[in-house]
Protein backbone atom coordinates (compact mmCIF):
# COMPACT_ATOMS: atom_id res chain seq x y z
CA UNK A 1 0.00 0.00 0.00
CA UNK A 2 2.62 2.21 0.68
CA UNK A 3 4.37 1.75 -2.85
CA UNK A 4 0.94 2.30 -4.33
CA UNK A 5 0.42 5.73 -2.71
CA UNK A 6 4.27 6.74 -3.32
CA UNK A 7 3.27 5.75 -7.24
CA UNK A 8 0.18 7.98 -7.18
CA UNK A 9 2.17 10.67 -5.59
CA UNK A 10 4.51 10.27 -8.23
CA UNK A 11 1.82 10.61 -11.20
CA UNK A 12 -0.11 13.69 -9.70
CA UNK A 13 3.42 15.39 -9.59
CA UNK A 14 3.89 14.30 -13.37
CA UNK A 15 0.28 15.43 -13.71
CA UNK A 16 0.98 18.91 -12.63
CA UNK A 17 4.12 19.44 -14.09
CA UNK A 18 3.03 18.17 -17.40
CA UNK A 19 0.04 21.12 -16.91
CA UNK A 20 -2.34 17.64 -17.45
CA UNK A 21 -3.96 18.90 -14.26
CA UNK A 22 -4.86 22.70 -13.19
CA UNK A 23 -2.82 24.14 -10.67
CA UNK A 24 -4.25 26.43 -8.28
CA UNK A 25 -4.13 29.90 -9.08
CA UNK A 26 -1.28 32.24 -7.95
CA UNK A 27 -2.23 35.04 -5.87
CA UNK A 28 0.11 37.75 -6.60
CA UNK A 29 -1.08 40.67 -4.31
CA UNK A 30 1.38 42.03 -1.85
CA UNK A 31 1.95 45.05 -0.02
CA UNK A 32 4.48 47.56 -1.50
CA UNK A 33 6.71 50.46 -0.19
CA UNK A 34 4.94 52.36 1.82
CA UNK A 35 1.75 50.25 1.91
CA UNK A 36 0.56 50.06 -1.17
CA UNK A 37 -0.88 47.72 -3.54
CA UNK A 38 1.50 45.75 -5.32
CA UNK A 39 2.27 42.56 -7.64
CA UNK A 40 4.09 39.51 -6.10
CA UNK A 41 6.35 37.86 -8.83
CA UNK A 42 6.99 34.35 -8.98
CA UNK A 43 10.03 33.90 -6.22
CA UNK A 44 7.16 35.01 -4.32
CA UNK A 45 10.09 37.69 -2.52
CA UNK A 46 9.89 40.83 -4.93
CA UNK A 47 6.92 42.64 -4.48
CA UNK A 48 6.46 45.77 -7.08
CA UNK A 49 4.18 48.75 -7.41
CA UNK A 50 0.96 48.02 -8.90
CA UNK A 51 1.96 50.88 -11.23
CA UNK A 52 5.57 48.67 -12.38
CA UNK A 53 3.15 45.80 -14.21
CA UNK A 54 2.71 46.38 -17.44
CA UNK A 55 5.08 49.26 -17.99
CA UNK A 56 7.24 47.36 -20.86
CA UNK A 57 10.22 46.79 -18.02
CA UNK A 58 10.32 43.53 -16.77
CA UNK A 59 10.71 43.95 -12.94
CA UNK A 60 9.90 40.37 -11.97
CA UNK A 61 13.11 37.80 -12.61
CA UNK A 62 11.35 35.66 -15.04
CA UNK A 63 9.12 38.62 -16.90
CA UNK A 64 5.42 37.69 -15.38
CA UNK A 65 4.81 41.36 -14.54
CA UNK A 66 4.92 41.96 -18.79
CA UNK A 67 3.08 38.36 -19.79
CA UNK A 68 0.16 39.01 -22.57
CA UNK A 69 -2.30 37.15 -20.39
CA UNK A 70 -1.59 39.89 -17.91
CA UNK A 71 -0.88 42.67 -20.15
CA UNK A 72 -3.08 42.21 -23.17
CA UNK A 73 -6.23 43.94 -22.98
CA UNK A 74 -5.61 46.93 -19.97
CA UNK A 75 -7.15 47.16 -17.77
CA UNK A 76 -9.60 44.22 -18.20
CA UNK A 77 -6.55 41.68 -18.22
CA UNK A 78 -4.87 42.90 -15.27
CA UNK A 79 -6.61 41.39 -11.70
CA UNK A 80 -9.16 43.54 -9.86
CA UNK A 81 -6.83 44.71 -7.12
CA UNK A 82 -4.19 46.37 -9.37
CA UNK A 83 -6.66 48.67 -10.52
CA UNK A 84 -8.51 52.17 -9.52
CA UNK A 85 -11.58 53.35 -11.27
CA UNK A 86 -11.90 56.90 -11.81
CA UNK A 87 -15.36 58.12 -11.43
CA UNK A 88 -15.69 58.79 -14.95
CA UNK A 89 -15.83 55.13 -16.04
CA UNK A 90 -13.88 55.70 -19.33
CA UNK A 91 -10.68 55.90 -17.06
CA UNK A 92 -8.45 54.04 -15.02
CA UNK A 93 -5.28 54.55 -12.78
CA UNK A 94 -3.09 51.54 -10.99
CA UNK A 95 -4.53 50.76 -7.68
CA UNK A 96 -1.18 52.29 -6.06
CA UNK A 97 -2.04 55.36 -7.76
CA UNK A 98 -4.98 56.37 -5.40
CA UNK A 99 -4.55 58.49 -2.61
CA UNK A 100 -0.63 59.56 -3.81
CA UNK A 101 -1.90 63.40 -3.57
CA UNK A 102 -1.78 63.62 -7.70
CA UNK A 103 -4.71 63.89 -9.78
CA UNK A 104 -4.14 60.77 -11.93
CA UNK A 105 -7.65 60.51 -12.79
CA UNK A 106 -8.33 64.38 -13.99
CA UNK A 107 -11.17 64.44 -11.99
CA UNK A 108 -9.66 64.24 -8.51
CA UNK A 109 -11.77 61.15 -8.15
CA UNK A 110 -8.54 58.80 -7.22
CA UNK A 111 -7.85 61.41 -4.34
CA UNK A 112 -10.70 62.78 -2.89
CA UNK A 113 -14.71 61.25 -2.19
CA UNK A 114 -16.02 57.96 -1.29
CA UNK A 115 -14.64 55.45 -4.04
CA UNK A 116 -11.25 56.87 -3.03
CA UNK A 117 -11.08 56.80 0.61
CA UNK A 118 -8.19 58.48 1.57
CA UNK A 119 -7.23 59.97 4.72
CA UNK A 120 -6.63 63.67 4.94
CA UNK A 121 -3.77 65.48 4.56
CA UNK A 122 -0.46 64.02 6.06
CA UNK A 123 2.12 65.93 8.18
CA UNK A 124 4.10 66.30 4.71
CA UNK A 125 0.97 68.27 3.25
CA UNK A 126 -0.34 71.20 3.41
CA UNK A 127 -4.45 71.33 2.79
CA UNK A 128 -6.23 73.70 0.64
CA UNK A 129 -8.21 74.70 -2.32
CA UNK A 130 -5.46 74.52 -4.95
CA UNK A 131 -5.22 76.31 -7.98
CA UNK A 132 -3.09 73.86 -9.83
CA UNK A 133 -4.83 70.40 -11.09
CA UNK A 134 -1.88 68.84 -10.39
CA UNK A 135 -3.19 68.44 -6.86
CA UNK A 136 -6.71 68.23 -5.61
CA UNK A 137 -7.10 69.21 -1.64
CA UNK A 138 -3.71 69.23 -0.79
CA UNK A 139 -0.21 70.50 -1.83
CA UNK A 140 3.23 69.35 -0.82
CA UNK A 141 4.77 71.80 2.15
CA UNK A 142 7.94 71.60 -0.33
CA UNK A 143 5.96 74.17 -2.31
CA UNK A 144 5.00 76.26 0.56
CA UNK A 145 6.04 79.85 0.94
CA UNK A 146 7.91 79.14 -2.88
CA UNK A 147 6.49 82.68 -4.34
CA UNK A 148 4.12 80.39 -6.34
CA UNK A 149 0.73 80.31 -5.38
CA UNK A 150 -0.67 77.10 -5.22
CA UNK A 151 -4.33 77.41 -3.04
CA UNK A 152 -6.91 79.81 -3.79
CA UNK A 153 -6.63 81.38 -0.52
CA UNK A 154 -2.68 81.72 -0.85
CA UNK A 155 -2.21 80.11 2.28
CA UNK A 156 0.49 77.75 0.95
CA UNK A 157 2.56 81.28 0.80
CA UNK A 158 1.18 83.01 4.29
CA UNK A 159 0.38 80.51 6.65
CA UNK A 160 2.01 77.33 5.32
Amino acid sequence: SAVALLVLAAAVVLAVVLGLLPRAPVNHFCAASNNQTGFLCDNRVTCIPASQVCDRVSNCRNGEDEQEKLCGDLPHSLPGYLVFRCSNPAYWVYADQRCNGINDCGDCSDEIGSLAACLPCGSEWWSCSPVLYEYCSCVPRRLCRDGIQHCLSWSDEYIC
